[in-house]
């Protein structure tokens, strides 16, 4: 009896221990997060039951400082609705007893360099170039290329708009460059540029055109983060590297792009814009290269040194010709006197350009529309 007893119990217990193993197992597969209301209010969730404090932070918060705290209830999933929030596409963060963790119910995440971020598109007029529609896409490579001048192959990305593989068309191409701390990989993770090229592109805003995404690192071969081959990167080794990126974008790059990929090569027919370090590459290689782009765009940048004479330069660029020289910054952007220092430069030299401020700083905000507002100017 006591034997039967016992057996009774252990039986119980492995079904209650079963039960309760099985209600985790669904809570987690049953978890919502991120859930977006009509209200434009994000609910975030996360089960982590022996978990003693749980925060998020988020990009529509106005300090990367501060944390909101999510509220834990009985079963363990902790919880918390914030906004209303402005349509954006945002980067978020859990930090669990103070270790960061991304949202393992959300399969959306982006690379920032070596950060990871989980993601949050909050829909509405402001982030609709940002969505993925029911409209046709194009094509995202990742193409290995010889670069002599650096001395090594490296990669980069190729946007090739709906139609290319089907037709036999000639398409003019933007070269599009990245900041510092990000890689060939940050213009399509956090400047969703093939979502905002595919959807220009089917409004009739955009004329079909190849973007090509480089790593504007030359001592690295790709990224994420540091290639295994690349140097400490010293101020030495900084200085042995300084240009090199601008020479291979004209001698490597371009070449490449017009002998594997029908492209319209003329001057008329390359645009180049590049973001804070990128915009600085954007000065650096339109000036001592003035023949080779119709178009310029620069987002968050200028001049860095306040000594640097561009004059000649410049009025070389000039009497080149320019469909259209583009800048675009935030009013509260860090870069504002180098972005003035630009401005008066281009001034000087006669150039003609069209000049675009809004609120916001130095942050992929900004230049996701920067993006979206030069695209549409192009090969007109």
């Amino acid at each position: 009896m006591m034997k039967k007893s016992r057996f009774s119990i252990i039986v119980l217990i492995v079904l209650l221990w079963t039960s309760f193993a099985s209600l985790q197992g669904q809570m987690r597969n049953r978890i919502v997060s991120p859930e977006v209301s009509d209200a434009n209010e994000i609910t975030f969730r996360l089960f982590a039951p022996k978990a003693e404090e749980v925060k998020i932070y988020g990009e529509w918060l106005t300090s990367y400082t501060e944390l909101t705290p999510l509220i834990k209830n009985d079963t363990g999933l902790w919880s918390v609705t914030v906004g209303p929030v402005e349509p954006e596409i945002y980067g978020y963060m859990f930090l669990v007893d103070g270790l960061t963790v991304l949202d393992p119910s959300n399969p959306l995440v982006r690379r920032d360099g070596q950060r990871n971020a989980s993601l949050v598109l909050v829909p509405g007029p402001a982030s609709e170039l940002y969505g993925v529609h029911e409209v046709p896409h194009g094509v995202l490579s990742q193409v290995w290329y010889p670069s002599p001048t650096i001395g090594k192959d490296r990669r980069m990305y190729v946007y090739t708009p709906p139609g290319y593989n089907k037709g036999k068309e000639k398409y003019p191409v933007l070269y599009l460059l990245h900041g510092a701390g990000g890689d060939e990989d940050a213009w399509t993770t956090m400047g969703r540029a093939p979502e905002i090229m595919d959807n220009l592109i089917a409004q009739g805003k955009a004329k079909p055109m190849i973007v090509v995404m480089t790593n504007g690192n030359a001592w690295q071969t790709a990224g994420p983060g540091s290639a295994p081959d690349a140097p400490p990167l010293t101020r030495e080794d900084f200085q042995n590297f300084r240009g090199k990126f601008e020479e291979s974008l004209v001698n490597d790059v371009i070449p490449y792009i017009e002998k594997n990929y029908r492209v319209r090569a003329s001057k008329e027919s390359r645009a180049i814009a590049g973001l804070s370090m990128g915009g600085m590459h954007t000065i650096n290689v339109t000036t001592s290269h003035p023949d080779v782009f119709g178009y310029i765009g620069v987002f968050s940048s200028g001049i860095f040194q306040p000594d640097q004479d561009l004059s000649n330069e410049m009025l070389a660029l000039q009497k080149s010709g320019i469909k259209k020289y583009w800048v675009g910054i935030g009013e509260d952007d860090f870069l504002m006197e180098s972005n003035k220092r630009l401005l008066d430069a281009l001034e000087k030299a006669g150039i003609t350009y069209e000049y675009y401020e809004n609120t916001g700083g130095h942050s992929w905000n900004n230049w996701r529309i920067y993006l979206s507002r030069y695209a549409p100017m192009l090969f007109k």
